[in-house]
């Protein structure tokens, strides 16, 4: 499972909160962090780019700055992939957890991103495009980010899920941000309370192309501070990767710790519309149309 998202989405907390929520239902769980510039990480990572490619001596081999030396590891990431996760080999974990860079273009948009992604080791293969609630509350913002998502999903071929992150940062606006994926028209009136002119022409103008094509996403609204919302991320995860095999049910291989139950959230979707009465234009990406009633009374993750 391969995290992507604009820098400061949540990329590395998500890695970490999955790991426990996994490992603490039986599952054995590997981590590879593919981020060479990170310097500090909340998890420890099974395999390690850092460990192959140092992205200082880059810099000062080639006498490139910090852009031009982390473009120049996500390559050399790629040729030498077999070697970066090598100590994960023989552990034959049941899911591997894959932190991407935080500056996202350089693994999304050269080559060597989809590449590493196809000749990554094992079948099933997923991707979280995760979303800064904060950033996306704004509906210009939302769809300009919704237009992101569907390139990288265009770039990549594999299971798709959306992800809005740090939900109970915007508790208030999680129930409207659903509702604008049900419904463009929602979405359209939003934005055009917010902007005018050229502005708003060019959003409605992708807007409808997001929605002509199906690709305006319902994500999965996940805390990782309450964990709230990782039920429902975990059951997408579940369809994407294993065919619907329920992650809660597996008798442990390696027993993680046992995480506390979380506060209990508000009901933030009450008002959302049902996922069910859309329509789109092609088969929806795992994650879309779920429900979310587990949204609550869920166990934390760490952060």
């Amino acid at each position: 499972m391969f995290s992507v998202g604009t820098a400061g989405s949540g990329k590395s907390t998500m890695t970490s909160v999955l790991k426990e929520w996994l490992e603490g239902r039986g599952w054995d769980v590997a981590t590879v962090n593919l981020d060479p510039g990170a310097r500090s990480l909340p998890y420890e990572p099974d395999a390690d780019v850092r460990s192959v490619i140092d992205i200082d001596e880059l810099m000062e081999r080639h006498g490139l700055g910090p852009n031009g030396a982390l473009m120049l590891a996500v390559d050399l990431t790629a040729a030498r992939l077999r070697e970066i996760v090598e100590p994960i080999d023989e552990a034959s974990p049941d899911y591997v957890l894959v932190d991407t860079p935080g500056q996202m273009e350089p693994f999304v948009y050269r080559p060597s991103g989809p590449l590493i992604v196809e000749q990554f080791p094992g079948e099933s293969k997923a991707m979280l495009f995760l979303m800064d609630g904060w950033l996306v509350s704004d509906p210009t913002n939302y769809v300009s980010v919704q237009f992101l998502a569907a390139s990288v999903r265009l770039r990549f071929r594999v299971p798709f899920i959306q992800v809005l992150t740090k939900a109970d940062l915007v508790e208030d606006s999680v129930g409207r941000m659903l509702g604008w994926a049900a419904s463009p028209s929602a979405l359209e009136a939003a934005i055009s309370d917010k902007s005018g002119g050229e502005s708003y022409l060019v959003h409605r103008r992708l807007l409808s192309i997001l929605a002509k094509s199906g690709y305006l996403e319902r994500p999965i609204p996940v805390s990782a501070v309450t964990g709230a919302g990782l039920l429902n991320l975990s059951s997408a995860l579940a369809n994407a990767l294993t065919g619907g095999e329920d992650l809660q049910d597996r008798a442990p291989r390696r027993r993680g710790q046992a995480m506390e139950p979380a506060a209990l959230m508000a009901p933030l979707i009450a008002a959302a519309p049902d996922p069910a009465q859309e329509t789109t234009t092609h088969s929806p990406s795992p994650g879309s149309g779920l429900t979310l009633s587990g949204y609550s009374q869920l166990p934390s993750g760490n952060t």
